[in-house]
């Protein structure tokens, strides 16, 4: 069912509450698998869907990457405590093009043990990285013990593309990590593509509408 892949998501900084409310009820009368909002919504998504069975999952270090790691960590434990289930974490996208993965590592690994028992995907932000690079970040998030590698924040130039979700099933397979495809994707066409390719989970703004577009 395609619905039980979608994260019904809402990340733009003019969001309202009564956006916030909406998404999460839409999210519900779609049957969605969850919904993703900024980490200052994660108490009211978690009072409005708990009478439900979704996932309130929500972003770390978005959409920059560029917070220090105690920072990225601090708001890690926040989201969880205030329940959290899931965590989307933007990598330093700096720090990996300037070539010191090392850093880029560590920072992963900090956030997914601040996370525990919680699952961590990791944006590499695709549209910034050559091929070669995209290979490379999905290692370094599998070696970081992150659940997923997510494709993009859809606050950059481009969104999920199907050769960057080949490319990132193709080394997540290597490490038992699954794939995130997010930015850009508006119906179930392109939705199923991205599932046929072997993502995992879809993040989009028209979760419902793509639910109700499959047949």
């Amino acid at each position: 069912m395609l619905a039980k892949h979608l994260e019904h998501t809402l990340l733009k900084p003019e969001a309202t509450v009564n956006d916030i409310m909406k998404l999460c009820e839409e999210a519900k009368e779609a049957g969605l698998l969850g919904v993703c909002v900024n980490p200052c919504y994660v108490p009211l998504a978690k009072h409005l869907l708990a009478d439900s069975d979704l996932k309130i999952i929500t972003v770390i270090g978005f959409p920059l990457g560029a917070d220090v790691t105690a920072v990225k960590v601090l708001g890690t434990k926040l989201a969880i405590e205030e329940h959290a289930d899931e965590i989307d974490m933007v990598m330093n996208i700096s720090a990996f093009k300037t070539g010191n993965y090392e850093a880029v590592k560590e920072d992963i690994k900090a956030v997914v043990e601040a996370a525990k028992p919680y699952p961590v995907k990791v944006i590499i932000e695709a549209c910034l990285l050559t091929d070669e690079e995209k290979h490379k970040a999905t290692q370094i998030v599998g070696e970081a013990g992150a659940a997923f590698v997510k494709t993009s924040t859809g606050f950059s130039t481009g969104g999920a593309t199907e050769a960057d979700v080949k490319i990132l099933v193709e080394e997540a397979k290597k490490y038992n990590m699954q794939v995130k495809a997010a930015g850009g994707i508006r119906d179930a066409e392109c939705a199923k593509r991205m599932l046929e390719l072997g993502a995992e989970r879809i993040g989009t703004s028209a979760g419902p509408t793509i639910a109700q577009g499959e047949s």
